[in-house]
C-alpha cells in the first residue's frame, strides 16, 4: 500500500516517519487530490507555513489554497494582531464557512498557535460575509453599515487590507479576501463596475464582475454584540468603574488587544474542527504537535502573570480563563483521536510507523568548513551520483536573483542545462532544474533530489519578496497641515492656515491662506504652490518672518551666495579628480560570482546598483571617490566587501577605517569570514590588539603580505606605510577629527576611495548634485528581514516586565531609550523594582569617549541584558542580539529618529519588538500621535529612508556638504536650499560667474477670471486636495497632464468643469513661464501680459507680432502687451490665450511654429 493510498482511506491517527518537510506535503497534496474534500495542513511556526504555501503551489499549482494565520500576538498581550493578520484569517474562515465537498478539494495551510485557538461561530462567519455582482442594486447605507460592523476602517486613500474610502458615488474598498483593492462605481444604488486599482498610483488596473466581502476583525460590533457584551463583560468581571477598554468597545471602537476578550463578544465560540467538519485530512508536520502544546503551556503561563500583577484576582486583571480562549490539551487530544490525523516526521521509522521513505538531503556543512574545497563542485559530484541513482534533481532557490546566480555558477562548474522550473511536473521531465521555494533543507525521494541553497551555502537570511510600499507613506508624512510652518520664496517663514476658497475676478479660486509675524496674511493661489515648501521640523518655532521686511531677503541672498561657493568648490573638487589616473581594478568574472554567492541574503536593487556603480569606477582607470549612503544595516557592508574582494584579488592592498574600535571590530569580524577560503590575509589594527600583533600588521603592510586591513585611525598614524595601496574604504567619514580628515585626503591622492554614511541623504539632493559627487543611495532594506512588530502602548508595568524577560528568556537583549538624561534616574529605579531579573548598563552622550566605548563593548558582547541609555544607541552599531527596544516618552522624538532607533533590532532570524511608550495621564500633541501612527504603519521597513531624508529638515545635511552648510538649511528650510542648491549647480555648469547670473525661482501669476479648484464634492479630503494641488504644481507636460486628469476621472469621477479649468490654466502657467511672462490678466475684453527682463522672446519678434495684427495687440510704454480679442466665456477665453501664447512660443523658438 502506498503512502499516498494510505492516506486517501485515512479515518484515524497514524504515523509517519521518513518524511522530511517537503516530501510529506508531496504525499499529502497528492492523497489530498485523489481524496477531495478539506485537507488541513499544520505547520510549527508563520515561516514554516510560507514556505509549505509555496511548496503546495509548486506540487499542485491547480489545486485551491487557503491561508490561516495563527495570531501573531503573545496570549494576554495588551496589543492587537496586526490588521493584514487579522483579515487573513477572517478570509480563511469565511471560506470554510461556505465550503461545500462540490467545491472540489481544498487545502488550509495553518500554524500550531492556530490550531489551539478558539474562533467565532461558524455561522457567525457565514452570515458576515456578503457578495456582490456587477448590475445589481446594492444599498449604499447597507454596504456602509456591513462595513462599520465588521471592522473595517475608513481611510482617506485606500491601502492597506481592510480600509474603505466613501468619495460620492464612488466606494473604493480593500477586502482582505482579495489581492488588490477593489473600486466600486455606483450610479445610485446600481452597481455599475467593479474595477481593481494598485495601491500606489491608486489608478485601475483591471475589472472584475462580482466580489465576496469578509470580515476584518473576529470581533463585530452590532448592538446585539454590544450588549451580550455588557452581559457576559459585568458577569466576569463586575461593573466596569471607567474601564478604558470595556467604555471603547461600548463605543465601537477597537482599542489594542480588546481581541483578549473574544469571548464576550460571541454567544459561544467554536474550534477550528467545528469548521472542518469529520471528514477532513489532518497532517501535522513536523514538530507542529510539540508547538502547539508549547503554545497551550504559555497561555497558562502568561495568564499566571497577568494575575499576580492584578494580586491574584482575575476580576481586577481582568483577563479571561486560558480555556475561554484556547483548546485545553485533554480537548485537543479528543478532538484529534476520531478524525483522520496523519504526523510527519523526518526521523528513522520505529517498529509499527509507516515509512515514506523520504531522508533528509546531504548539508554540506563539512565543505563549507574545509575552506579549501570548492563548495560548488561537491555539489555537482552530489548531483550527478545522484542522476545514476535514476532521481531528477531540483535545485530550490529562494528568490528569482539567487536562482539566476545559482544556474551561472553551477554552469561556470560545469553543470549545464538547469532549466528554470515553476511546477512538479516540469521538474520531472527535466535531468536537473531549479524552482524558487525558500526551503531550509532539502530531501530525497526515489525518483526526485531536492537540494536546498541553504544546504550548500548555509543560513539564507532572504525571504520572498513582498510589493514595496514606497513614497506614497512619506507624501503622506510630507503633506502640509495647518499650523506647520512654510517658506515662501519671496516672503520667508510663514505659517500655512488652511484653503479657503475666494472671489477672484468673479470666479471662485481656491487658495492657501499663510500667515506671518504681526499677523499678516498672504493668499496664495493654487497654481502656484510651487513657491512655497515646508520649513523643517514642527518644533521649530523659529521667527515668522514680517512681510516686506528685508530680514529674509538678506538671509536668502546670503545662503545663496554660500551655495554658489560651495558648489563651485565641489565643481572644482570633481574637475581634478578627472585629470588624475588609477590602475583599472577588475577580479574574474567566475571568482566574483562565486564570493558574491556567499552573502546569505538577496541583494536589493538600490545594492546592486550601488555594487554596479562601484565595480564601474574600479574598471574605470579613473580613481574612484563615491559615497555610498544607506541606513544602518542596509547593506553598505557588503558594497564595501565586494569592492575589496575586487581590489585584493587584483593585487591591491586594501584599508578599511573606521572611527571607534568596536565599529572596527564588527567590520573586521565580517570581512574575515567572508575572506576564508580565500588567498587574502585580514588583519586587524586598533587599540584592541596587542602591540605585538599591531607592529606584525605594520610591518606586513609596509612588505605587503597582508591584503586587508580593518581598523580605526591607528592606520592613519605617520609610521605606517603600504607597499600597494589599491583601496580605501572610511565607514562614516564625517565623525573622524580635522588632523585625520587631513591625513585620509593625503592618502586619498590617487588611490580609490569609497566613503559609506548611515547619515541619510535625500534622492532629491542627489539630483541636484549630480556630476559633482559620486553617490550611491541604498534606501531599500534588505529583503523582508521579518518587519519590526511596533506597539504604541502607554507605559504598562506588566507590559514592559513582560517585554523585557521575553527577550531576556530567549537569550537576547534589549535597548531602553530616554529621551533626555535626567530621565534615566527614574527609569534606573523603574528596572531595579520591576524587572530585578534583568541586569542592566546605563549609558549617555556625556560620558568620556574611552568609557562609553567599554560600556558598549561589554553590552556587545553579551555581558548585560538591557543597555538603558538616552539615544546615542543610533549611530552605527549593529547588535544582532538586540531584539527588543523600549522608547521611553515617545512622543517627544522626531519621525526620523523614532524610525532609527527602531532599525536597532530585528537584525536577526527572530521576530523582533518595539515598544513605543506615552505617558499615561498626559494626552500626546497632534502631531507627535500622527508620528507615532505614521511609524506603526511603516511595519513594511523601507519607507524609513526617505522618511529621514523628510526629516532632515530638522538637521540640515552636514556631512555630505560640509559642516557649514547645516545652518544654511535651517535658514532657508530644506526643500528650498535643495532647489537653490539645483539652480546654482546648474547656472556653474552653464558658465555663471557670479550670484548675479543665478536666476531666483518664481511662478507666474495668473487671473483669468475662471473657476480654479477642485470642488469639496468632488475630492472631500483636504489633505488628498492638497497633495493633488501640489502634485498638480510639478507636471509641465502635456502628456503628464492628462495622464493626471485620467486618475482623476478613475478616482473620482468625471471632472467638474472648475477641475478642467484648473488643468488649463496649469497649462497656461508653463506656457508663461517658459515664455517668461511673469503676469497674465485675462477678462471679457481682452488680455494684459507682462514680460520679465529675462524673457526669452526677443523684443524685435514680439514687435513683428503687434505690427502683424495693431487692431488687436498693443504694447504699452511699461512694456506690457496688451490683447484685446480674448473676451468670450470661460472656455472661449482659455483656449484663445492658449492659442496666442503657442504663437508667442513660436516666435521665440520653443515650438515649432
Amino acid at each position: 500500500m502506498t503512502p499516498v493510498e494510505l492516506l486517501k482511506s485515512l479515518s484515524g491517527p497514524a504515523a509517519m516517519a521518513g518524511a522530511p518537510f517537503g516530501a510529506d506535503l508531496m504525499v499529502f497534496v497528492t492523497a489530498l487530490q485523489a481524496r477531495g474534500g478539506i485537507g488541513v495542513y499544520v505547520a510549527r511556526d508563520d515561516k514554516t507555513a510560507a514556505t509549505a504555501r509555496r511548496l503546495a503551489e509548486f506540487i499542485a499549482p491547480r489545486l485551491d489554497q487557503a491561508d490561516l494565520p495563527g495570531w501573531d500576538t503573545l496570549p494576554y498581550d495588551r496589543v492587537s494582531p496586526t490588521a493584514s493578520v487579522a483579515a487573513r484569517r477572517c478570509a480563511a474562515l469565511a471560506r470554510l464557512s461556505r465550503y461545500e465537498p462540490a467545491h472540489g478539494p481544498l487545502l488550509l495551510v495553518t500554524t500550531a498557535s492556530s490550531i489551539v485557538q478558539r474562533v467565532p461561530p461558524r455561522e457567525t462567519m457565514r452570515r458576515s460575509s456578503f457578495s456582490m455582482m456587477v448590475g445589481q442594486t446594492v444599498s449604499q447605507k447597507e454596504l456602509n453599515d456591513y462595513l462599520l460592523v465588521n471592522g473595517y476602517v475608513r481611510a482617506g486613500t485606500v491601502r492597506e487590507q481592510g480600509e474603505y474610502a466613501i468619495r460620492g458615488g464612488i466606494i473604493d474598498i480593500f477586502p482582505p479576501t482579495a489581492g488588490e483593492p477593489l473600486r466600486l462605481d455606483f450610479f445610485g444604488d446600481t452597481l455599475e463596475t467593479i474595477r481593481t486599482f494598485d495601491t500606489e498610483t491608486q489608478r485601475s488596473t483591471g475589472e472584475t464582475r462580482s466580489v465576496a466581502f469578509a470580515p476584518v476583525s473576529e470581533i463585530l460590533f452590532d448592538d446585539d454584540v454590544l450588549s451580550r457584551f455588557r452581559e457576559k463583560y459585568l458577569d466576569a468581571f463586575g461593573p466596569p468603574s471607567g474601564d478604558p477598554m470595556y467604555e471603547a468597545a461600548r463605543a465601537s471602537i477597537r482599542r489594542q488587544g480588546v481581541e483578549a476578550w473574544l469571548p464576550l463578544f460571541h454567544s459561544k465560540l467554536d474550534t477550528l474542527f467545528d469548521y472542518f467538519g469529520d471528514e477532513a485530512l489532518i497532517a501535522f508536520g513536523h514538530l507542529s504537535g510539540e508547538a502547539a502544546a508549547e503554545r497551550l503551556a504559555q497561555a497558562a503561563d502568561y495568564y499566571q502573570a497577568r494575575l499576580d500583577a492584578g494580586a491574584g484576582d482575575a476580576r481586577a486583571a481582568k483577563v479571561l480563563a486560558p480555556d475561554a480562549l484556547h483548546l485545553d490539551p485533554a480537548e485537543l487530544e479528543r478532538a484529534l483521536a476520531t478524525r483522520a490525523v496523519i504526523r510527519f516526521s523526518p526521523s528513522e521509522p520505529a517498529p509499527g510507523h509507516y515509512d515514506l521513505e523520504a531522508r533528509r538531503g546531504r548539508d554540506f556543512a563539512p565543505e563549507r568548513m574545509l575552506s579549501q574545497e570548492n563548495i560548488f563542485e561537491a555539489t555537482i559530484a552530489h548531483t550527478k551520483s545522484l542522476q545514476k541513482s535514476g532521481r531528477h534533481v531540483v535545485f530550490a532557490a529562494w528568490s528569482t536573483g539567487s536562482a539566476d546566480r545559482l544556474i551561472n555558477v553551477l554552469a561556470d562548474h560545469g553543470l549545464e542545462d538547469l532549466v528554470h522550473v515553476h511546477s512538479l511536473d516540469a521538474a520531472r521531465k527535466a535531468e536537473t532544474s531549479v524552482v524558487e521555494i525558500p526551503l531550509e533543507t532539502g530531501f530525497v525521494t526515489n525518483d526526485l533530489a531536492v537540494i536546498s541553497e541553504a544546504d550548500i551555502l548555509g543560513d539564507r537570511l532572504a525571504a520572498p519578496r513582498r510589493k514595496r510600499k514606497s513614497a506614497n507613506f512619506i507624501t503622506d508624512a510630507a503633506t502640509l497641515h495647518a499650523g506647520d510652518l512654510v517658506v515662501h520664496v519671496d516672503h520667508g517663514v510663514g505659517r500655512y492656515v488652511g484653503l479657503k476658497t475666494l472671489e477672484v475676478t468673479g470666479a471662485p479660486h481656491d487658495c492657501l491662506q499663510l500667515e506671518y509675524a504681526g499677523g499678516d496674511t498672504i493668499f496664495l493661489p493654487v497654481e502656484n504652490i510651487d513657491l512655497i515648501s515646508r520649513y523643517g521640523s514642527e518644533d521649530a518655532e523659529s521667527q515668522l518672518d514680517k512681510l516686506g521686511g528685508a530680514g529674509w531677503q538678506s538671509r536668502k541672498a546670503k545662503a545663496k551666495k554660500r551655495i554658489l561657493e560651495m558648489a563651485a568648490e565641489l565643481m572644482a573638487i570633481a574637475a581634478a579628480r578627472e585629470l588624475k589616473r588609477a590602475e583599472a581594478v577588475n577580479a574574474g568574472h567566475g571568482l566574483y560570482e562565486e564570493f558574491a554567492a556567499r552573502f546569505p541574503y538577496e541583494e536589493t536593487d538600490d545594492q546592486l546598483n550601488a555594487i554596479e556603480d562601484v565595480l564601474g569606477d574600479l574598471g574605470s582607470g579613473k580613481p574612484m571617490d563615491r559615497l555610498v549612503c544607506g541606513d544602518v544595516g542596509f547593506g553598505k557592508t557588503e558594497v564595501a566587501l565586494r569592492a575589496a574582494f575586487v581590489a585584493a584579488m587584483s593585487g591591491k592592498q586594501v584599508a578599511v577605517i573606521a572611527p571607534t574600535t568596536l565599529l572596527a571590530r564588527q567590520h573586521f569580524k565580517t570581512f574575515e569570514e567572508r575572506f576564508s577560503g580565500w588567498p587574502l590575509k585580514v588583519r586587524h589594527l586598533s587599540r584592541l590588539v596587542s602591540s605585538k600583533d599591531a607592529a606584525d600588521t605594520r610591518s606586513g603592510l609596509t612588505d605587503g603580505s597582508v591584503d586587508v586591513v580593518v581598523g580605526t585611525h591607528a592606520l592613519l598614524a605617520k609610521g605606517i606605510e603600504f607597499k600597494r595601496l589599491g583601496l580605501l574604504i572610511v565607514d562614516e567619514e564625517q565623525r573622524f577629527g580635522v588632523k585625520h580628515k587631513e591625513r585620509l585626503k593625503e592618502l586619498k591622492a590617487d588611490v580609490h576611495v569609497l566613503t559609506l554614511s548611515a547619515t541619510p541623504i535625500p534622492r532629491t539632493l542627489q539630483m541636484a548634485l549630480t556630476g559633482i559627487r559620486d553617490l550611491s543611495i541604498i534606501a531599500t532594506p534588505p529583503v523582508d528581514r521579518l518587519s519590526v512588530r511596533t506597539y504604541i502602548t502607554e507605559e504598562d508595568t506588566v507590559t514592559l516586565r513582560e517585554a523585557l524577560l521575553r527577550e531576556k528568556y530567549r537569550g537576547g537583549q534589549a535597548f531602553f531609550v530616554a529621551p533626555r538624561i535626567q530621565d534615566l534616574d527614574k527609569l534606573e529605579h523603574f528596572l531595579s523594582e520591576n524587572v530585578p531579573e534583568v541586569s542592566f548598563i546605563v549609558a549617555h552622550g556625556q560620558m568620556a569617549p574611552g568609557e562609553l566605548e567599554d560600556i558598549m563593548t561589554a553590552f556587545y558582547e553579551g555581558k548585560y541584558d538591557v543597555l538603558l541609555s538616552t539615544t546615542i544607541v543610533e549611530s552605527g552599531l549593529d547588535i544582532p542580539r538586540a531584539n527588543t527596544l523600549i522608547i521611553h516618552r515617545a512622543d517627544m522624538f522626531g519621525l526620523a529618529q523614532l524610525y532609527q532607533l527602531r532599525g536597532r533590532v530585528g537584525r536577526s532570524k527572530l521576530r523582533a519588538y518595539a515598544y513605543f511608550t506615552t505617558p499615561k495621564d498626559k494626552v500626546i500633541t497632534e502631531t507627535a500621535e500622527r508620528r507615532l501612527r505614521v511609524l506603526q504603519s511603516l511595519d513594511s521597513l523601507g519607507a524609513g529612508f526617505q522618511l529621514a531624508s523628510h526629516d532632515l529638515d530638522m538637521r540640515g545635511s552636514g556631512n555630505l556638504l560640509g559642516d557649514q552648510q547645516s545652518g544654511h538649511v535651517r535658514e532657508v528650510g530644506v526643500e528650498l536650499y535643495q532647489s537653490m542648491l539645483e539652480d546654482a549647480v546648474r547656472a556653474l555648469q552653464a558658465g555663471a560667474r557670479g550670484e548675479d547670473d543665478v536666476a531666483d525661482d518664481w511662478s507666474p501669476v495668473i487671473n483669468l477670471g475662471v473657476a480654479v479648484l477642485i470642488p469639496e464634492d468632488y475630492v472631500e479630503d483636504l489633505s488628498i486636495r492638497l497633495s493633488l494641488y501640489r502634485r498638480l504644481s510639478g507636471i509641465s507636460t502635456a502628456q503628464e497632464r492628462e495622464g493626471f486628469a485620467a486618475e482623476l476621472i478613475d478616482r473620482f469621477g468625471p471632472l467638474p468643469e472648475p477641475t478642467k479649468q484648473l488643468l488649463e490654466v496649469t497649462a497656461i502657467k508653463v506656457q508663461c513661464k517658459a515664455l517668461g511672462i511673469e503676469k497674465l490678466d485675462a477678462g471679457e475684453k481682452g488680455a494684459v501680459f507682462a514680460f520679465r527682463q529675462d524673457t526669452v522672446l526677443d523684443p524685435a519678434k514680439l514687435m513683428e507680432i503687434v505690427r502683424t495684427r495693431p487692431n488687436v495687440l498693443r504694447l504699452r510704454p511699461d512694456s506690457k502687451l496688451v490683447h484685446s480679442y480674448t473676451g468670450g466665456d470661460a472656455v472661449t477665453r482659455l483656449g484663445r490665450v492658449r492659442a496666442f501664447l503657442k504663437e508667442l512660443e513660436a516666435a521665440a523658438g520653443l515650438v515649432g511654429a
